[in-house]
């Protein structure tokens, strides 16, 4: 499974890359406007940072030929660019036209396997079903996940599943169970994956033995 962090941090990013796992980028607008600088600079930033891997970027306009005309200019920008397309009748057109003109779209805020089926067979490269806004109306998230790789695996689909909105550590681990393509988490969690208290304790009690050892 692939792993990608949801944030417009530059530092976050840099702080992911460091460890060595990170596999792409997640953003939108909610996102981009915590760093307090111009929208395009920050995603210009981050699409360099990251050369070579998926930068998802938020589309804002409104209507299908708005949506298809600002997705060309951001593709002019950045190879790297992935096309964050919301669900929606006319997404799905906006996701068709693209696909025509080889590029990349991640169809967003996904809450149905029907949508995500319906995405794919538009010629979206990705989707992503968000689990913690489902956990929220007091739905299992991870269900959905469940039911979209299934159909998709069924069907042999290529669309690989993102799975967004993560919240917590457990949501990455059925993730990975459920076979899901990406896990696309927040820096938080990124950093709660990493911890466990029996290896802190276990160092720490190595530390206290290694103390122990006569040094001659």
């Amino acid at each position: 499974m692939k792993l990608f962090i949801d944030t417009a941090n530059p530092a976050a990013i840099k702080d992911m890359m460091e460890l060595g796992v990170l596999d792409g980028v997640t953003t939108n607008p909610t996102l981009v406007s915590r760093e307090n600088r111009p929208f395009m600079e920050v995603m210009l930033e981050i699409a360099k940072l990251v050369e070579g891997r998926p930068v998802n970027i938020e589309l804002v306009t409104e209507g299908v030929d708005n949506m298809v005309k600002e997705a060309k200019e951001y593709a002019q920008l950045a190879d790297n660019f992935v096309m964050k397309v919301p669900m929606s009748k006319d997404g799905l057109v906006v996701v068709n036209r693209l696909a025509v003109e080889g590029i990349q779209t991640n169809v967003t805020l996904t809450f149905s396997p029907a949508q995500a089926l319906l995405a794919s067979k538009a010629g979206a490269n990705y989707v992503s079903p968000f689990v913690g806004r489902l956990d929220d109306i007091s739905h299992y998230g991870m269900e959905l996940v469940g039911q979209i790789v299934n159909i998709f695996d069924n069907y042999a689909i290529d669309t690989e599943v993102i799975v967004a909105s993560i919240r917590n550590p457990l949501h990455v681990l059925e993730a990975a169970m459920m076979g899901a393509d990406i896990a696309t988490i927040p820096p938080k969690v990124v950093e709660q994956l990493t911890e466990h208290p029996l290896t802190h304790i276990g160092i720490e009690k190595f530390k206290e033995d290694y103390k122990k050892i006569p040094k001659k």
